[in-house]
């Protein structure tokens, strides 16, 4: 068993640009999982590029705040509790409208190099109202 707590969890935006950040629970590189597991944190105003996967199935659950998901050409508000799944070749786009915080817990399976291109972007420290979200007191 692989145990982790909140102050265990690495964080790392992919491009110093990007308006999102990610919290690494399991991956393949750290953990030898067969899948990447992450919470993925988007800044108020903040969203993902416009990117599909080849093999991989992608979920998101939404943990806190709220925000819009993008595919097949629809919208949908989504908020906490709400789930998504998206299919290997589905551009999507997940975007944040603000005012606060979007929190989703996002797993890929397989991998696809996931955990690879996060663990090789900019570490970034998880301040007091990320722990939070990752220790369910929000």
């Amino acid at each position: 068993m692989i145990l982790k707590r909140s102050g265990d969890y690495q964080a790392f935006r992919i491009a110093p640009t990007d308006t999102n950040y990610f919290a690494c629970l399991f991956d393949p590189l750290a953990d030898g999982a067969g899948f990447t597991m992450v919470v993925e944190i988007f800044a108020p105003g903040g969203a993902t590029p416009p990117n599909s996967h080849q093999r991989a199935q992608e979920v998101f659950f939404v943990l806190a705040g709220h925000g819009i998901a993008r595919a097949h050409g629809k919208s949908h508000a989504v908020g906490p509790g709400d789930a998504m799944m998206l299919r290997p070749g589905t551009e999507h786009v997940v975007e944040n409208p603000g005012p606060g915080k979007l929190y989703c817990l996002t797993t890929m399976v397989p991998d696809e190099d996931f955990a690879a291109l996060i663990r090789n972007g900019t570490p970034v420290a998880l301040d007091a109202e990320d722990l939070a979200v990752l220790r369910g007191e929000r």
